[in-house]
């Protein structure tokens, strides 16, 4: 299995984390300058031409980029605190836009970063009746992902594919 990972803003994808991926699949996890790049959605494409990624995971910003490329790529996505409706650092999403099977969405209720409750008003604005979606809302989880949650969820992901 092909695993394309994309980190958030200020952050990059930790040993610990890539550790857990590992043990699934091969882990692709391509760096991106957001502040500099409007275009990380097309750039993460171009990162995986040749590839054939079956999974596409992301966090934050990422998870932002990875809903769109899951949707390009036409394959299963797992997003934690996706940044889909509001960003601190402006970028271009394709106007061409299809959907794929299944998105497993993990929100933190107490996210101060990615509001939740725009999560889900972006969720039911963009709601479409071919979309898999699962989401799972965190009681008490942040922004930030622990270790040992991240794995549960990961597992979950790939036990519903």
């Amino acid at each position: 299995m092909n695993i394309l990972y994309l980190h958030g803003l200020d952050s990059k994808l930790s040993p610990e984390k890539k550790a857990i991926l590992e043990k699934y699949g091969k882990v692709h996890a391509p760096e991106v300058n957001y502040y500099t790049n409007p275009d990380a959605i097309k750039t993460y494409l171009n990162s995986c031409t040749g590839l054939d990624i079956n999974v596409v995971m992301g966090s934050s910003m990422g998870g932002f980029a990875a809903y769109y490329v899951s949707n390009a790529l036409v394959r299963p996505a797992l997003l934690f605190n996706p940044a889909l409706k509001k960003r601190s650092v402006p970028q271009n999403i394709p106007s061409e836009i299809s959907y794929n099977n299944l998105k497993h969405i993990v929100i933190g209720q107490r996210d101060g970063v990615v509001a939740p409750a725009d999560t889900l008003s972006f969720l039911s604005e963009n709601f479409n009746p071919v979309t898999n979606i699962h989401v799972h809302l965190a009681p008490g989880l942040d922004h930030n992902i622990p270790v040992e949650f991240f794995e549960k969820e990961v597992k979950a992901f790939l036990e519903r594919l």
